[in-house]
């Protein structure tokens, strides 16, 4: 294993895993739904923030009682969901499996910091091999802390002594990169593989792509 230079800024790389690791497409569980009928019902039901519930520790049986009864024509819309939630995890994120590879042959060390309920999350160690290269993940839904709140980033910091100057945070969303910022951590909106192998080499960590 490579050390990570002296001249480079960090030591420690914190990832999310939803569109970072693997890509997820929740609708996926719904197939006899089209996408347009998918998104209608999502919207009513604001499956957004019930996803969010669940990956702050709420379950999705009780979630489903709720959409039952204020929207009993959606009954079973959550339990399916719930249900079928491996097959909404559709494969790696490109690049991302050898990229996590090569910084962990240079020695960074790599965390994992996700929103995810603790329910479904046991399908994503399935689904992406790349997880199992990270020392240890912090799943929101074991602690009842989504990001951004500070606290579950802080939380992370204080269990794995991690210096904030010293460490990158990924993430697909912009609020979650810069609640991390605020806490000194260098942040990285994901975009793709290569925009974060540049954001690398940038903070003094060159792996070069490969051939």
């Amino acid at each position: 294993m490579d050390a990570v230079s002296s001249e480079s800024e960090i030591d420690t790389v914190v990832l999310d895993l939803g569109q970072v690791l693997v890509d997820w497409e929740p609708q996926r569980a719904h197939p006899h739904l089209s996408a347009q009928a998918w998104h209608a019902v999502a919207a009513e039901i604001d499956f957004h923030a019930l996803n969010l519930r669940a990956d702050a520790g709420e379950t999705w049986a009780s979630l489903e009682e709720e959409v039952a009864a204020a929207w009993p024509q959606h009954a079973g819309f959550l339990a399916r969901y719930a249900e079928a939630f491996a097959t909404t995890l559709t494969g790696p994120v490109p690049g991302m499996p050898e990229l996590v590879g090569e910084m962990r042959a240079r020695g960074l060390r790599l965390l994992g910091l996700t929103n995810w309920s603790s329910e479904t999350f046991p399908h994503g160690r399935v689904a992406v091999p790349a997880m199992h290269e990270l020392e240890a993940i912090v799943v929101s839904g074991d602690l009842g802390l989504v990001k951004p709140d500070p606290a579950i980033y802080q939380h992370l910091l204080d269990r794995f002594d991690v210096a904030p100057a010293r460490a990158l945070f990924v993430d697909d969303r912009l609020a979650n990169v810069e609640a991390a910022r605020a806490l000194g951590l260098h942040g990285h909106v994901f975009t793709d593989a290569a925009s974060l192998r540049r954001e690398l080499a940038g903070l003094g960590v060159v792996i070069d792509p490969p051939a």
